[in-house]
């Protein structure tokens, strides 16, 4: 297992070794030693599953309070997964980083307590798949707007597409007016 820091410090790519041949492969993707040697020393409480079509984009979410640690990896199709800073005390503050997680490449993403979680479904399906580090808290649930210009992920839509997305993503403020971190 790989582990490289992503342009953001602290959101952490995680290559996993995989052995295959014609039946199939395995590969180990959470082993609590070499994530701890790494600089990851999550207790995970709970583990979650999404299956979303294509052009769905889920987030930007945190928890004010109980904020969880992700360890993300897509088990089927592809995505576009991104973490934003939402600490203000943080030199990083609103900054983003993006990785593509799919079923071919096979990596896996921490994105720690603190930082905005979201994705946007490339395939024409996908299952997501993560390990929280803190209980599910709907009412320290926040989010963020998916466009926010000062945030500016570069979201790979064709012009003038719009993701699907829920209610709650489509009345989310932008980053300025958000609750976030100290």
């Amino acid at each position: 297992m790989k582990f490289e820091e992503t342009t953001l410090p602290g959101v952490i790519r995680i290559v996993p070794t995989v052995h295959g041949d014609d039946r199939g492969f395995f590969m180990e993707t959470w082993q609590a030693e070499k994530f701890r040697e790494s600089g990851i020393d999550a207790e995970f409480v709970q583990d979650n599953v999404s299956q979303s079509s294509k052009g769905t984009l889920r987030g930007l979410h945190y928890q004010i309070k109980q904020p969880q640690g992700k360890l993300v990896r897509v088990v089927c199709g592809q995505v576009l997964d991104v973490a934003v800073d939402v600490r203000r005390s943080s030199p990083n503050f609103g900054q983003w980083v993006g990785e593509i997680l799919s079923s071919e490449n096979k990596h896996l993403l921490w994105v720690p307590p603190g930082f905005a979680h979201g994705f946007l479904v490339l395939s024409d399906t996908a299952i997501f798949d993560y390990k929280c580090s803190d209980y599910y808290a709907p009412a320290h649930e926040r989010s963020i707007r998916w466009d926010d210009p000062d945030i500016g992920i570069d979201w790979p839509l064709d012009e003038g597409q719009q993701p699907k997305l829920s209610g709650k993503d489509l009345a989310a403020p932008f980053l300025k007016a958000a609750e976030t971190f100290a």
